[in-house]
Parts: C-alpha cells; structure tokens; sequence
C-alpha cells in the first residue's frame, strides 16, 4: 500500500515556479548565481567579472579579492579568466540544514578606487540524503482486547533534503490486521500511525512482523524503512488518555534550570494498578531534547533542565507516553510542541575593514575611509541593528547594503588642528533593553604643506655698538610653521637690495638653519647709523610657503673720535696756534680770544669742555677759559707787571668712556691802545655788531632751545617703548644695553662736526638728520645713590637744569656758534 501526504504534483510545479520568480525579482539589485550541492571541484558557477563590469586586464592591479564569511574557500575565482568555480566540496545541508533558502554570500572588493560587490550564490539541493528513520526496529505492545480502529503511533522519517527532494510517500508491507494512517499537510497532532482493522487474537499470532517504507521524490527515488515487531498482549482492556493529542507551550530562551514548562495529565478508566499512570518521554525521543528537559513520572511535569537557546533551536517536538500499570500496561500518547521566545541575549557584531589610512588632510567630501559590517544572531526587533558614529566628527557614516556600512569624509580636515582621530562606532539593536557593541576606528590625518612660516614678529630693533669685530652675531630670528616634518623645515636667508653703492649681504649675512644675524664687516656709527633689512623664511614643502620679517639694526656710537680744533677766522698763528692782540687797558672779564673744536662723535661722546692748562713755574694767569665755550677772558685788568706775550695752553676734552683730548695753543701778546689801531677797530666793530643783534637773536635760542627739548623727550619716549618691546639680544659681542645720557653738573650742551649722517632704512640717498642733546634729562638711575632722598634728587636736577638754561642764554651773548647735527645757529 503507498500513502502520500502531499498535494497534487502540478499544483506543487505551479508554486515553486512562482516562488524562484519571485525571489529572482527581489534580488535582480545584485549577481545572483546557483550552484548544485556536492558539485565537483572546478565546476563553472559564472562569469563574476563580466557580470559586474570589470575588466580582466584590471583584476590583479586592483586587488580582486572574493571574501565569504564564515564559508571558508568554497568557491573562487580564477583571476586570468574571470570565471567564479566550485573550490570544494559544497554541502547544502551542512550549510543551511533543513531551510528553504541556501546561499552563500560573496563579498568582491577591488581596489583603486575601493569598490564593493555584494554576490548571492544560491546552492541547489539534490537528492543526496535518504529517508532516514528515528530507529531501525520498533517493537509494539498491543493488548489483544484493543477495539477495531484502535490508532497507534509512529515516528516518521525525516529526510535532509528540501522540497521535492524531502517529500515521503509510506508504504505498509501486506497484512490482514494493520493499515497506515498518514495525516495530511498541517495535521501536527495526529503524526503518522497503525490503525486496527481486524481484531488480534494473541492465540492465534502472538507477534506480527511489518515492513514500513518510506520513500522521496527526488530522482532517482530514495527508500528508508523500518521493521515493526508487534507483540500482542493480554489483559487490561483501557490505555491510558491525555486531554489533547497536541499541547503547545512557549518558553522563553535562557530560562533558569528547573523552569516548569508545562503539566501534561491523562486518565485511565481501569481501577487500581490498571489505572496507575506512569509518565515518560517516547523511546524515540533524542539525546538532546532529553539533554534540555525532565519528565516527571507522577505528576506528568515537563521541567527544563539545559540551556535553551532560540538561535539554537527555535521548537522542540516532544513525544509523550503514558503508561498504566496493569499486568499488560497501556499507552496512551501524545505530541508537545515547545516553541520557544527570543529574548535580546546577543549584542550587536562590529566588523571593521578595508582601511584607507592616514588620509590627506585637503581629501575631498565624501572620500571613503573604512567598511563596516553589522551582524546580530537575535530575530525580529532584536536582531535590527542601527550603526551611529561618535559626534562632533568630520565623518560620518553611510549604510551601503542591509547591515553595511561606509565611513565616509563629512567636512574639511585640518591637521594642524586635529592631527588624530579616534572615532567609536557603536552598533545598537532594537531590543528591549538594547544591547550594543563598540569598535573604535582611529583615523590619522597626513600632513600637507598650507601653513607659511610665521615670526613672532613683523619687525626686530636691534643695537648694535660700532667696531664690531667682523663675523660677530647681533641677533637670532626665528619663525614657527605649523605644519609637520619637511613642510615645517625652515630656512632662512636674506632679501638682498642695494645699500647705498654696495649689496646688503656685504654688510650682514644669515645662517639658513639657525637664523642667526652676523655683522659681516665692522659698522660706523658715523658712516651708518640705521641699517634696515628683511629677512625670508621658507619652508621645504612642495610648493614652498614662505614669509618675511624687517629688521632695524641701529648702530650705537662709541668714543672712537678725538677732539678736532677749527682755525679762527682772521686769526694769527704759526704751526697750529692762535695768535691774538689784547690791550693792556682791558678790564676784568673781556674775551680776548676763543678756541674752536668739533668731535665726530655724537651725544655725551661729542659733548666737549675746555680747560686752561696751569702756566709754567706755577705763575698765576690773568686769563680763563669758559668750560664749555671756549673762550678765553681776562679774570683782572692787565698791568705792567704782565709779561708781553702770554702763552696759554687749552685742553679740549669730550665725555666718553675714556675721554679723548686735544690740545690749543693760544698766543696773547700785550699792546698799548695806540699800537694796534686794525685790530682794535675790528674789536669794536664786532662787538657794536653783537649789540645790535643781541636782542633778537636771544628771542631765537629761547624757541630754540624749548622746541630741541620738546624733540629729544618724544625721542626717548619713542626709545624706551622699542626697548621694552624688543626681545633680548644674543652673541657674546652682540649689542649691549644702550648708556643713557644723563644731565651732571658740567651741562649738557654738545658740539658736534657738521656733516651729513647716513640712515640706511630703504632704497633711496641717505638722509640728513638734525642730531640734538637734551639739557633736561635726568640722573641715570645707575648713578643715584641708594641713601640719598628721591625728592633731594629731583631738586638737585632742577637746579641743573636752571644752570644749564642760564648757560645757554651766557652763550648767545657770548656769541658763540653751536653746532646742530648738519646745521649751524650763529648766534
């Protein structure tokens, strides 16, 4: 006899056709292959790179590589060709077990620029597996007293093939007793059976021996089978039965031990020991379901005692017997379906790979960064799984294919700002709590050269102190460039013009790495006192940046010019010494002569008195000499006791450190009023001209005076500002703290060589200052005693300053010459 439990065959092609036309449609976005199960080594699956439109000649320069996970090396593509081929054996219920669909997911990445292929390779099933029965030899108890249509069930067969491949038609050996009841499609609580159809008689056959066969469609046709040794008992008439034939309970995953699952309960209607129920799983239940749950033979409690696990085993079948305790025990039976509850017991799975690493800081929006995969093995809500990225980060993420994910450049980078990133990808499913899993991505920034060296400063003021030996170092500029390795390598060097007749670089030179300034000649302060120049810095980056900064190197003067002495105007002298008539009758007081001397110097190096050497033999002399202009008067009338010629002898000394002289002779020679008429005319000549102008020219030298005071304290304050502003200058014979010029009790005024002073500060001719001297400074601090009174002190300098003004206003009615810088005020 053969029993079928499926529909008719032309129904079933018309709905498998629909279903592989619908799943080629759902998947027609990506290359979909198949491939039998158990095919050879070698076997042709398709031509992957045609199919996705890349060149062969660009497989291997562009990293073609086929990644399947958790597939090992099934399939591969021969790269000369492009054809995808079966690499090894292919077991389709190894892979995917009892599930309708099978495939193997094939990741193609290439390179250059990255790009990903996601590939379907669907394995086909074969009928490679026969029907398989749970034992090869059952026995049945089956009391003679049994009642026509009396049921008795059996475990089917299962076969590990799909589809047609897994559809069973059975088939009962010959007998007059036993016919096979097969449920049809959906009949879970009623499995397959024997069904009495003539009543036993344990007299007349004690046992009956059947064959049960089942049997595929798969072609060629598989056979399974089984022997059914039925013994026939006596006595007890009533088996034992459940309320259901089918109970069904859920449980959720990780239920702890001892967890009650359900309460099966059956009824026998036999009286004392034949009523008695014994509970028990069926002889044919597995080891594993055994392994995961506990019968309880009295009161009829199924309790778990392993681990569930839904990803493990989402329903477990469970046969169930109940047995009375008659001297011929019935059975009664029934079928337990555990379905059991997913809970969110997995976390998400982070995958990071194909890094692109560092990335230039100018790279475009949008360029790709890394490839991240999600995976979670929970179902439902608790196996969707959201990616985010952490904020506040150029990046961000872009999903690409179902659980796949590209780290993408959101914003501009800068990595002088930020030269690393550390980036954490969390992947969060939808279950409730969610559970999550992180990765972290660090994500570096490469260098590129956009930022130019920078000084601290866009100009330098550097003092210098004249005579400097050739080569000396004056000063060090330096300039920072934000950028890394060789694009912040700084070189330094001049930019070179004309000063003057003569190239910058004759006068100063810089070290290209260090950025030291050297004085490459001695400077003159009287040749040059400014010498302005910039200096580049340039980096090594490609294209190189640079900048440049100015600096004013100022030379200070030094005591390195003796006093020179100036002929007089229609004066007499041989061999350098003035000669001068003076009547005998001149009073107490008159000038009777003046020397006249000049210092190339400048400031308190310029500043020159004059003093009367002491006359030979002790001899007091009826003359002096005004300490500050020069001029020589008599200190009493003259007498007859006075020698005809006098010889006086005038030190002309300036004020630096150490002071340089010069030495004037002076030749007076004694005369009556009548003997010298040409030189006494131009005496009173010269001094009714000096009354006539003396009025106006002191109104002058007043303005004059106030106005040079006025100029020189700007001056100083000006100095003072760059001086604090100035960094510290380096070299062991670079410029020193510049000496301040104080006021003392001699005056202030100073005389100075007319001549035209050069200011090296641009391309044009030198320039022609006015050099003045302050008869108002203060004390230099460095000179104040520590014990003396501030207030004494500033009483003391007001009163020099009174002198000096009284000093000044002597020397225009003495009417001297002053010398300013390049011009003269005669007075």
């Amino acid at each position: 006899m053969v029993y079928s439990n499926r529909g008719d065959w032309g129904h079933q092609h018309l709905l498998l056709f629909f279903i592989i036309l619908t799943a080629w449609e759902s998947g027609s976005g990506q290359v979909h292959y198949s491939v039998p199960e158990e095919a050879k080594h070698g076997t042709f699956v398709g031509r992957i790179a045609q199919d996705l439109g890349l060149e062969l000649a660009e497989l291997v320069p562009r990293l073609f590589r086929v990644a399947s996970k958790g597939h090992g090396d099934l399939l591969e593509v021969n790269l000369q060709n492009g054809i995808l081929f079966v690499n090894s054996r292919i077991d389709r219920e190894e892979l995917c077990g009892r599930s309708a669909e099978c495939s193997i997911h094939l990741e193609v990445i290439v390179d250059r620029p990255l790009q990903v292929f996601h590939v379907e390779v669907e394995v086909k099933d074969i009928n490679d597996n026969p029907p398989v029965f749970p034992e090869t030899k059952k026995n049945l108890f089956i009391a003679e007293s049994r009642m026509l249509d009396s049921r008795f069930p059996l475990e089917d067969a299962s076969d590990a093939d799909i589809e047609e491949n897994a559809l069973l038609t059975y088939r009962l050996s010959p007998n007059e007793f036993f016919s096979l009841d097969v449920p049809t499609n959906g009949e879970q609580e009623k499995p397959l059976g024997l069904v009495l159809r003539k009543s036993l008689d344990r007299e007349e056959s004690p046992e009956l021996h059947l064959l049960l066969t089942a049997t595929d469609r798969g072609k060629p046709e598989l056979t399974g089978t089984v022997q059914l040794l039925i013994k026939v008992l006596d006595a007890n008439d009533n088996a034992p039965v459940f309320d259901r034939t089918l109970y069904v309970a859920k449980l959720p995953e990780n239920v702890p031990n001892g967890t009650l699952v359900i309460k099966l309960n059956a009824s026998d209607l036999d009286d004392g020991m034949n009523g008695d129920i014994i509970y028990s799983f069926s002889s044919d239940v597995s080891p594993d379901i055994k392994s995961k749950f506990y019968m309880d033979a009295i009161n009829g409690e199924i309790i778990a005692i392993g681990h569930i696990d839904f990803e493990e085993c989402k329903t477990y079948k469970i046969r169930v017997e109940a047995i009375d305790k008659g001297y011929l025990p019935l059975a009664g039976h029934c079928t337990v379906l555990v379905q059991v509850l997913d809970a969110n017991d997995n976390a998400p799975e982070l995958t990071v790979t194909s890094l692109s690493l560092p990335i230039s800081e100018n790279a475009q929006r949008g360029t790709v960064i890394t490839l991240i995969s999600v995976s979670d093995r929970d179902s439902g809500a608790n196996g969707q799984v959201t990616c985010t990225l952490s904020p506040h980060v150029p990046f961000k993420l872009v999903s690409t294919f179902k659980n796949y994910y590209s780290l993408v450049l959101d914003s501009a980078l800068d990595r002088e700002s930020v030269a690393n990133y550390e980036l954490l990808v969390t992947a969060r499913d939808g279950g409730s709590p969610s559970l999550s899993a992180t990765a972290s991505v660090s994500v570096e920034v490469a260098d590129v050269n956009d930022n130019a060296p920078t000084f601290a400063q866009a100009e330098y003021t550097v003092f210098v102190k004249e005579n400097n030996p050739p080569g000396c170092h004056i000063f060090t500029v330096s300039a920072r460039d934000a950028d890394a390795q060789e694009n912040a390598l700084v070189s330094y060097s001049l930019v070179e013009r004309r000063v003057g007749e003569r190239a910058l670089s004759s006068y100063v030179s810089v070290h290209a790495e260090s950025g030291k300034v050297y004085a490459l000649q001695p400077l003159d302060h009287e040749e040059l006192e400014l010498l302005q120049f910039q200096v580049s810095a340039r980096d090594a980056g490609v294209p190189p940046l640079g900048s440049n900064v100015t600096l004013q190197v100022f030379v200070l003067d030094e005591n390195d010019n003796a006093p020179a002495l100036l002929p007089l105007p229609g004066a007499g002298g041989v061999g350098g010494a003035v000669s001068e008539l003076v009547w005998r009758s001149v009073g107490a007081g008159h000038v009777v002569a003046k020397v006249r001397a000049v210092d190339a110097d400048s400031g308190y190096n310029a500043w020159l008195s004059y003093e009367l050497q002491p006359a030979a033999g002790g001899a007091r002399s009826p003359f002096r000499v005004a300490l500050y202009t020069g001029e020589i008067s008599t200190t009493r009338s003259l007498d007859e006791a006075d020698s005809l010629r006098q010889r006086l002898l005038v030190l002309v000394r300036d004020h630096g450190e150490p002071a340089l002289t010069a030495t004037a002779t002076v030749l007076l020679s004694l005369v009556e009023s009548g003997q010298a008429p040409k030189a006494s005319s131009r005496v009173l000549a010269g001094a009714a001209g000096a009354e006539t102008a003396l009025v106006d020219v002191n109104v002058y030298l007043i303005i004059a005076i106030c106005a040079v005071s006025s100029l020189l304290v700007l001056t100083l304050l000006l100095y003072v500002a760059l001086r604090c502003s100035a960094p510290p200058s380096e070299g062991a014979c670079g410029p020193g703290k510049p000496t301040l010029v104080c006021s003392s009790a001699v005056g202030s005024w100073s005389y100075s060589q007319q001549r035209r002073q050069r200011v090296c500060s641009g391309e044009g001719p030198p320039k022609t200052d006015l050099m003045a001297f302050s008869p108002s400074l203060p004390p230099c601090p460095g000179s104040l005693n520590p014990t003396e009174d501030p207030q004494a002190s500033l009483e003391s300098s007001g009163k020099k300053i009174s002198e000096h003004l009284a000093m000044y206003l002597s020397f225009g009615s003495s009417g001297s010459m002053h010398t300013l810088g390049s011009r003269e005020v005669r007075i």
